[in-house]
């Protein structure tokens, strides 16, 4: 299969249009999914990388877009920023983190789960809000 670069152009300009940091589509077997990190668009040079989108190079398309060290929810549940509200964050941009170092609580039916940071790195983006839902795999913050 070969990119369609209006189809990634379109979600493109339907990021822009609704606010979205990411948006994805699905058809047969087909999957495509389009993200923009704060501050940079995607670059063209990634796409025309690719000739044909397959399971296994959809997240090193993702990896290369967000330009950093993705760290993901292990469940499925309600993420925290903090130990308990009023209190003091457990992450925030720009703070360097160690391996092991919890960065977030993810809730799941009554027990706080401490999300560890998967490797070392310097915090580029915090990828959902405090009390947001998430999903499995779901990217919870950006390490440089």
């Amino acid at each position: 299969m070969k990119i369609d670069k209006k189809i990634i152009k379109e979600l493109n300009e339907y990021l822009e249009e609704f606010n979205l940091t990411e948006i994805e589509i699905a058809d047969k077997d087909t999957k495509i999914k389009v993200s923009k990190n704060m501050g940079s668009n995607i670059n063209q040079p990634i796409v025309d990388k690719y000739n044909s989108i397959t399971e296994k190079n959809i997240s090193e398309i993702n990896q290369i877009i967000k330009n950093g060290i993705e760290v993901t929810s292990p469940i499925i549940g309600t993420a925290y920023h903090a130990p308990e509200p009023g209190a003091k964050k457990f992450v925030e941009v720009g703070k360097k983190i160690k391996k092991g170092d919890t960065i977030m609580i993810v809730e799941a039916m009554k027990t706080m789960n401490h999300v560890p940071s998967s490797s070392d790195g310097v915090v580029k983006e915090i990828c959902v809000d405090d009390g947001q839902p998430v999903e499995f795999g779901q990217t919870l913050i950006i390490l440089e």
